[in-house]
């Protein structure tokens, strides 16, 4: 299985995956196996339980089912490949696929991006406006928040990947990362990018600095508002709902900003799949547990859905 097969035929590209370098490549691979399992079983769970139990029809839970589907979407365009090729031997992708590989995982990781954020507001609202919080967030809204996210997410990723497939590819073929991604791919080009790279940094500023200052300005109003009242239950019932999710802003956004910000010189190819396996592998897991199976409710609705 660490032999790695690196004919091409046509377009094929070689991805080098996660194993070239690793001395336990069948230890390693498990492990990536098991999370992928463990992020189906948590992510269908979550919403088999939002779509069974009746208190869990509200905003907060239909966010949370679309980050379910957005998680499953988001493993499943990455693992699977990953699993075919080490199982296989062959490590090669088409250049089609490679682009349907790089749009889904475009797509997922920005509408991800932008629905944290709208998490984040419906908190601020639930906890700052609760008097208003039915018609600032009622069904017409929250379905128009979730389809600008899909939408704008899919536009996006549209003209990228358009335009990387056009770009001019040199002879190399071999790309340094366990799936594709655009800087990757950029680094076979045979052609000056540097326009384009400014305009991929402006993208991501746009899709994850913008969404993730919204998130803090949500959870500072939060914060703020808990220490005018002064109650310590407030403090403790605000901050088991906001913790949860900074946890995964920090690990999602973390990577990513690290990914894409960071200067090249203080990066190489190998941290960059490291890096990259935490905001498309084990986050997709940590969201279903974070987020949703320690809460109350949701272990409420498990325990009811169970008894049946």
């Amino acid at each position: 299985m660490g032999r790695w097969i690196n004919e091409t035929t046509g377009t094929d590209l070689v991805l080098l995956g996660l194993f070239h370098h690793i001395q336990t490549p069948n230890l390693l691979f498990s492990l990536i196996f098991l999370v992928f399992l463990i992020t189906l079983v948590g992510n269908i769970m979550m919403l088999v339980l939002i779509w069974l139990d009746s208190r869990l029809h509200t905003p907060m839970y239909f966010f949370l089912s679309q980050l379910s589907i957005m998680d499953l979407l988001y493993s499943s365009a990455i693992v699977p490949k990953i699993a075919s090729d080490f199982l296989s031997g062959k490590n090669t992708i088409s250049f089609i696929n490679c682009g349907i590989q790089l749009f889904f995982v475009m797509t997922l990781c920005a509408a991800e991006c932008f629905l944290l954020a709208v998490m984040a507001y419906d908190r601020y609202v639930a906890i700052c406006h609760p008097l208003r919080y039915s018609v600032l967030m009622c069904p017409a809204v929250c379905a128009f928040l979730v389809a600008g996210t899909w939408l704008g997410s899919l536009l996006n990723a549209l003209v990228h990947v358009i335009y990387v497939l056009n770009l001019p590819y040199c002879a190399s073929r071999e790309i340094h990362h366990f799936f594709c991604e655009i800087p990757a791919l950029l680094k076979l080009v045979c052609a000056d990018t540097s326009l384009y790279e400014n305009g991929l940094f402006v993208s991501g500023g746009v899709f994850l600095l913008i969404p993730i200052s919204a998130i803090m300005a949500s959870y500072g109003q939060i914060l703020s508002l808990v220490l005018r009242l002064g109650s310590n239950l407030g403090m403790r019932k605000a901050l088991a709902t906001c913790s949860s999710h900074m946890i995964v802003v920090f690990l999602f956004y973390g990577t990513a900003i690290i990914k894409y910000f960071l200067p090249k010189a203080y990066h190489t190819a190998e941290q960059d799949e490291v890096v990259s396996v935490f905001y498309t592998i084990v986050t997709p897991m940590l969201n279903p547990l974070i987020y949703s199976l320690c809460n109350k409710t949701v272990a409420g609705a498990l325990r009811k859905v169970l008894g049946r």
